[in-house]
């Protein structure tokens, strides 16, 4: 049985409300468990810390200045140096910062992976974010859910089972406030945990996550299943080079990563989600991943790709197979059945 909001912290009762005002009553009732599950502290030994680091993050002046339309997610505040230390300190514990740029105080949080140009990217090619409904499968701190935000979305959800992300995620809305409208949440759930045949989302992101699946066209029935008709979705993932015949199935690694499965052709790849009942189906970008892009930073001091290339030849990972490759596809569902 849900709590009574006056005993929910202030993260969850935004959360709880915000699904209140979407009509989102059947996933609503879910949320106690979900939130209980997703930030069960026997899930990892750090997330006691992760929470007290955001916990102990000072009191902000209200004046500030956010942009959440430019590369980097921005807050302007000013902050005295025993503040501006103390917020430095308290960030780094959320350590490995995968995902953004982030600037927050004067705190510049460089992250492994330069998510802007992702979306510089993608954001050409997305019907207009203003006034829709947005879902970010996977995604991570939440960076491109505040971009979603600086573009107009009127509700951004991102879903993410890590509790670190959830954590991050909430360090920064610390300093955002309310400058987006309250209209950016997290939940640390999976793609499973949303309720089948929800039918309610304009768009929905998933960005670096079908190759994690075992199971490719079960999540992309399953991102089907969350769009309203005609709703957009946005799918970007490794892929190989060839022919509409072409899938990679990579040995227990592949980049040094595990748990990646199916990395197909572009080609390939539209095929299966013509297979899964979209439409409109168009490849809008595919490059090479630059070591530029991603990278070990001060920020994210753990190996990044250029460890898992071959040292020899960068064309290749260091198992052997063909540099990781991303593309972007766009199709929609349907307006009608």
């Amino acid at each position: 049985m849900a709590r009574s909001n006056t005993t929910l912290p202030d993260d969850h009762r935004a959360l709880y409300q915000a699904f209140l005002d979407q009509g989102l009553t059947e996933w609503l009732a879910r949320l106690p468990e979900q939130l209980e599950k997703g930030l069960d502290r026997r899930r990892h030994g750090d997330l006691p810390m992760w929470e007290k680091a955001v916990a102990k993050l000072p009191a902000l002046p209200e004046e500030r200045r956010v942009t959440l339309d430019d590369d980097s997610v921005r807050v302007d505040v000013a902050l005295d140096h025993s503040r501006l230390r103390q917020c430095d300190n308290l960030l780094r514990k959320l350590t490995p910062w995968r995902k953004g740029p982030f600037s927050l105080g004067g705190i510049e949080i460089d992250t492994e992976w330069r998510s802007d140009w992702k979306w510089q990217r993608v954001a050409p090619h997305l019907a207009p974010l203003a006034g829709r409904k947005v879902l970010d499968v996977g995604g991570g701190s939440g960076y491109h859910a505040w971009r979603m935000a600086g573009a107009g979305a009127s509700f951004a959800l991102v879903i993410d089972p890590s509790p670190r992300f959830y954590w991050q995620f909430q360090a920064v809305r610390h300093f955002v406030g309310d400058a987006d409208g309250g209209c950016t949440h997290f939940l640390p759930v999976g793609i499973e945990d949303v309720p089948e045949n929800l039918g309610f989302f304009n768009t929905v992101f998933s960005m670096g996550v079908l190759y994690h699946r075992p199971s490719p066209l079960e999540h992309l029935q399953q991102l089907k299943e969350t769009l309203a008709p005609g709703g957009e979705l946005v799918l970007e993932t490794l892929v190989v080079e060839g022919d509409a015949q072409t899938v990679l199935l990579p040995g227990e690694r592949y980049a040094a990563m595990p748990n990646v499965y199916f990395l197909p052709s572009s080609q390939a790849l539209c095929h299966w989600l013509e297979r899964t009942g979209f439409n409109n189906v168009r490849v809008v970008d595919e490059a090479v991943t630059s070591l530029a892009e991603q990278r070990s930073t001060e920020w994210m001091t753990y190996q990044s790709l250029a460890d898992f290339l071959d040292p020899a030849d960068a064309t290749r990972t260091v198992e052997g197979y063909p540099a990781p490759r991303r593309a972007v596809i766009v199709a929609n569902k349907p307006a009608t059945l």
